[in-house]
This record gives structure tokens, sequence and C-alpha cells, in this order.
């Protein structure tokens, strides 16, 4: 009996551990049980998931070959070519606007204009643009006769082949380079005995309907012996000037030492020269240059074509304009000389060619097209039409 009583607490000690082993391993087991089926239930679920993300691709790539879609990318090309021939139309009406103030005889090219917009009216878009491929065309043969018509006195027969500048005064040669003959129009000046000035028909900023007057105006009222077209404007005629006609938005400072749009940043990343007594400076970026009114003359324009006797221009795919044949108007140094003038059917980057030929040191692009203008003694290019702004050679 004594020994039971002893073994009873153990027994019972046992029994409670053998209960809650076997409660442990029930719980186990359900536990087991539980994490089974939501193993289960998660895996068939991920399978799920997986198989509804299939059909959705599934589903897409066919909505991606559907009629519609089809049609809409149709539809963004074709919008993409209608607004390339409008904007091609709008740039081949300016060209003929500008042989107009050149004093072009245009009779024959108004009234495939006339035929291009009316195909663009109908909606007939290819015989719009092949239309217009053969308008462009013929203003570029216009274009490239200007060159023996500069001036009444002034022909492709009289001109000399030289790739020299010249020492001083006018010159008509004719400038050979990579195989190809430019005749260029060319006035040099000595900067020692020569000041380079800037006139502008407005005295302050001026954003529309701005004053302009012909080239031979500001030579007149300057007593110059020497003058050329100013920096790019908005001509009353450009559709894309109504609202800001005949304005420049580039910096200048004038021969009354008024800084033009001095505070409009939009176009202070072009070049710029600036003229002082005995010297002419060119920088890449007008922002470079602050408001000194100390100099001469400061004028904002694009592209800088040579610097620092190197060519700086090549053709560029943005600049449609820069690729075609036409005059191209520049003032430019070599040493202390300073030059003005215009080159005859040439891109912009065979002008630069041009001038790099002729050893220049500096060059920087003027204006062109109708606005193109070149004075001594006369209009030996031009007159064109009135201008806002003006360089000027005048006797120190």
């Amino acid at each position: 009996m004594k020994i039971l009583n002893k073994l009873y607490p153990l027994l019972i000690t046992k029994k409670i551990s053998l209960v809650l082993a076997c409660v442990s391993i029930v719980a186990a087991l359900s536990a087991g049980a539980f994490y089974y089926q939501n193993l289960h239930q998660f895996q068939q679920d991920k399978k799920n998931l997986e198989h509804n993300l299939a059909e959705s691709n599934k589903e897409l790539d066919q909505l991606k070959n559907v009629d519609q879609v089809k049609r809409n990318d149709a539809l963004e090309d074709e919008i993409k070519k209608v607004n390339k021939t409008y904007s091609d139309t709008a740039s081949t009406y300016e060209k003929l606007t500008d042989l107009k103030a050149q004093k072009q005889d245009t009779s024959k090219l108004d009234p495939l204009y006339a035929q291009i917009v009316k195909y663009l009216a109908d909606k007939n878009y290819a015989s719009g643009s092949a239309t217009l491929a053969d308008l462009n065309t013929q203003i570029q043969q216009i274009q490239a006769k200007l060159a023996i018509n500069t001036s009444s006195t002034t022909t492709t027969s009289n001109a000399q082949a030289s790739n020299n500048p010249p020492g001083g005064g006018f010159s008509y040669q004719t400038v050979s380079t990579d195989g190809q003959n430019y005749p260029v129009a060319i006035i040099a000046a000595d900067l020692n005995s020569t000041k380079v000035i800037v006139d502008t028909a407005s005295e302050s900023d001026c954003a529309n309907n701005c004053p302009v007057m012909p080239l031979a105006d500001y030579v007149s009222r300057n007593g110059a012996f020497a003058g050329i077209n100013g920096s790019f404007f908005c001509p009353p005629e450009y559709p894309s000037c109504a609202g800001k006609t005949n304005s420049f938005d580039t910096l200048l400072m004038n021969k009354n030492k008024h800084y033009f749009n001095s505070d409009n940043n939009v176009y202070s990343t072009i070049p710029a020269a600036i003229f002082s007594p005995g010297s002419g400076r060119f920088v890449s970026q007008s922002l470079e240059w602050g408001r000194d009114t100390g100099v001469d003359s400061v004028i904002a324009n694009y592209p800088l074509l040579i610097a620092g006797g190197n060519i700086n221009f090549t053709e560029a795919a943005n600049e449609p304009k820069f690729g075609a044949k036409g005059a191209r108007s520049f003032i430019a140094t070599k040493g202390k000389n300073v030059y003005i003038g215009v080159i005859y059917n040439a891109t912009m980057g065979e002008s630069a060619k041009v001038l790099h030929t002729l050893g220049i040191d500096q060059a920087l692009n003027l204006d062109e097209g109708g606005s193109t203008a070149l004075w001594s003694g006369g209009y030996k290019a031009g007159p064109g039409r009135n201008i806002p702004n003006a360089v000027l050679f005048i006797k120190r």
C-alpha cells in the first residue's frame, strides 16, 4: 500500500504528460491538415491567377490586332503625313512671297500653288505633295538665276574668279570650292577707319506692326557708304507671323545704344557679333555678352558660319530652309577687315565652305530670302522687302 501511495502521484503526472502529448499530437495533426488545406488553396489560387493573366494577355494581343486598332494606327500615320504636307505648303508659300519681294515674276508659279491648295481642300494629299515638289523645283530654278541678276551692272559675265576676299570696296567674284563655283557679292572695309553700326526703324522694343524701311533709307540717313539687311524678322506676308509682324526677337544694340530684346531669353543661345573701334568679336551664344554700351554695335543672328577660321556649321536636318539653295547674306571679319556680302545659289553649309575658302576668321549669317539687300553706291542685291534693322559701314 505504501508503495502504491508513492507511485500514484507519479502515475498521475505521467498520465497528464501523456494526455498533453496526445493533445499536442492532435493539435499538430489539425494544424498540418489546416496548413495543407490552405497550401492547396493557395496553389489553386495561384494557378487560377496565372491562367487569368494568360487569358488577359491573349485578349490584349487579339485586341491589338483587331481592325479598329490597325485603323487607328493607320489614321495616326495619315495625320502625320497630312500635317507635313500642310507644313511644307506653308513653307513653299513663304518662298513664293520671298520671290515676289525680290521682284521676281511668279505668274507661272501662282496657279500651281492655287492647285495645291485645291488638292488639300479635296483631301487629295498625294497629288498635292507631287505638285508641291514640282513647284519647289521651279522656285529653286528661279533662285539660282538670281545670281546673274544682282543688279543692272553686275552679271556673271564680269565676275572675276578669285578665292581671296577684296582688300577694300565692292567685288563681285566667283569662288570655287568642292568643285562648285559660287557667285559672291562682297564689300570689304578696314575696321580702323570704318565704324560698323546697326540702325533700327523702331526706337525701342516692338512686338507687332513694327516700323520698317528699305535698306537705302538706312544708308541715306546715316551717311553710310555700304550696308546690308540685318537679323531674321517676321514679314507681314508670312501667315505664321500674324500678331507679330515685322518684329524680331534677337539681341541687338542700335546706334543709339539701345539694347533690343534685352529681357528676352528665348533666343539667348544664338550667336552674336560685337563691333568696337578696330575689332570685331563673335560669340557662340549671345548670353555670353553683357549690356556694354561702350561698343559700336551688337547684332545676334544664326547660324555662326565660321569660328576661329574653321567651319562652324554643317547642314541640319531640323532646318529644311538651310538645306535649300538660295542667297545667303553674312557679316564677317578677317584680321582688321570687316566684310558684308551675299553668296548666291548656296545652301547654308555651302556658304560656310565658301567663306572658309576665302580665309575668313569669323562669320555670322544674316537674314535672307526676300529680305536680301546689299548696298555699295547703289543696290548690289535687292532691294527686297522693307526691313526693321540694317548693318551699316560709316567712316569713323
